[in-house]
């Protein structure tokens, strides 16, 4: 694998969404384009909700992305526009950029990228730069498209500074850096738009970053279905309350063990302090904490901390109005969905006789916990995984932060017209506005490759 991004030369008579964007640009700007970047959208196949706790994931990149065409001058001002009129054009000096997190429009985004490679570089300045970005990826869909965006703004200033930074540095760079817009992600989207393959899952571990190639089984494929029930992470508190509790949680299993608590954060921190397996972390949940949800007040018992303690050491920005949390139900979530990820990498490295349906009950498994233990499912998202696995999928299950976006489904490759078919009839034809976005709500995907760079040949 390369270690920094790629550096592709396109002839531009080849690829119709390239010459169509280098001629906005310059209908936009009276000038050609420098050159493009383009960072790939994400489907995680199983593992939701706990690269944040330090465990691994299974992603892999989809054929959707965010291109961005750029021109690089020394007005020291950030152009942005958008093939979408829906976002707003945007200015700002290179000495000014400010994210405000109470408004999370498209541009900010974009900024958190420009930031964060501006502040891992150490770029005392940057230059100007003219963007134009077309998207491909539906927004707010669980398919990552405002993390892409961060990453393909990274690259853009990477290159537009003429530097060469390794993907596994711009991927943890870029994770960092959403987090100016107020989301405590952990890392997973960013990584595999850098480091994804053609052709191939990757298993994502941390600390430190790595990916691993997973072989996805022959004799099925997957599909993806947008619920068409936008959810905007950044934009409600659902994500970040996921994240405090299981820090919470993570403080006080440590403390009933004896350990050093206040500088635990992350369950899969805790696990390595006690050097337990997943199954005897699951055991601790279960001795320790109470189905019921936890007070305050409670909390603060356990813990031996005041209430400020608790806002301004525990909880995050956006979730110092929340008054109970459910502690027992997202550790239980998180030890058996990070359970889950290694026995799928393990069925598709074995490729038993039945490996498919194996892997379909692993999906099963996994969004029966995400709807009932982490609660980040929504009324649409099980209708459809019902619609799914009525038409023939061997598994199916929400992907990405959930409360809305999209399913991924396991389909044998005997089924799948049928299933199309089965989904589109069942779920969008009913709907108007469903019906009206079927097009690019229900498709196949196969594993893409990562984040490059290209000029034009």
């Amino acid at each position: 694998m390369a270690v920094n991004p790629p550096k592709i030369k396109v002839l531009f008579g080849d690829n119709d969404r390239l010459q169509k964007l280098k001629e906005a640009f310059h209908g936009k700007y009276e000038e050609p384009p420098l050159f493009y970047a383009c960072a790939p959208g994400r489907v995680n196949l199983i593992g939701e909700h706990i690269d944040y706790c330090g465990y691994a994931v299974l992603p892999m990149a989809i054929e959707q992305n965010i291109l961005a065409a750029v021109s690089v001058n020394n007005s020291h001002t950030i152009q942005l526009a958008n093939t979408d009129p829906k976002y707003k054009d945007f200015s700002v000096s290179v000495s000014e950029i400010t994210i405000d997190r109470e408004n999370p429009q498209w541009h900010y985004y974009f900024l958190c990228g420009v930031k964060g490679v501006q502040e891992q570089l150490s770029l005392s300045s940057i230059p100007g730069i003219r963007c134009l970005v077309d998207g491909t990826i539906p927004a707010s869909s669980g398919l990552s498209s405002s993390s892409a965006l961060v990453c393909c703004a990274g690259l853009v200033t990477m290159e537009a500074n003429q530097k060469a930074i390794s993907k596994v540095l711009l991927a943890e760079t870029c994770a960092k850096c959403e987090r100016y817009i107020g989301t405590e992600g952990g890392g997973m989207d960013q990584s595999i738009s850098f480091l994804a393959e053609e052709g191939t899952a990757k298993l994502i571990e941390f600390n430190p970053l790595r990916a691993t190639d997973v072989k996805l089984p022959d004799g099925a494929v997957f599909v993806i279905a947008n619920s068409c029930v936008e959810m905007n992470k950044a934009a409600s508190s659902h994500f970040n309350i996921r994240v405090v509790e299981c820090r919470i949680a993570t403080k006080i299993l440590a403390k009933t063990r004896g350990l050093e608590w206040s500088e635990l954060q992350k369950l899969g921190g805790l696990q390595t302090e006690l050097g337990l397996s997943l199954e005897k972390m699951l055991d601790l949940v279960e001795e320790v904490f109470h189905p019921e949800p936890y007070s305050r007040e409670e909390i603060c018992k356990l813990l031996e901390i005041t209430t400020e303690q608790l806002c301004n050491n525990i909880l995050s920005a956006n979730t110092q109005h929340v008054t109970h949390f459910k502690l027992y139900q997202r550790a239980r979530h998180v030890y058996s969905e990070a359970a889950r990820v290694l026995q799928f990498k393990a069925v598709c490295d074995s490729s038993p006789d039945g490996a498919v349906l194996q892997l379909g009950n692993l999906m099963n498994q996994s969004h029966a916990s995400c709807r009932d233990l982490y609660e980040c499912s929504c009324p649409e998202l099980d209708q459809l995984v019902d619609i799914c696995l009525q038409a023939g999928a061997v598994g199916s299950r929400l992907t990405g932060a959930g409360w809305g976006g999209c399913t991924v489904s396991m389909v044998p490759v005997e089924r799948i017209d049928s299933f199309l078919r089965t989904v589109k009839e069942k779920y969008y034809m009913p709907d108007a506005r469903r019906a009206a976005l079927v097009k690019q709500s229900l498709f196949l995907t196969r594993p893409g490759g990562g984040a490059a760079i290209f000029t034009e040949e």
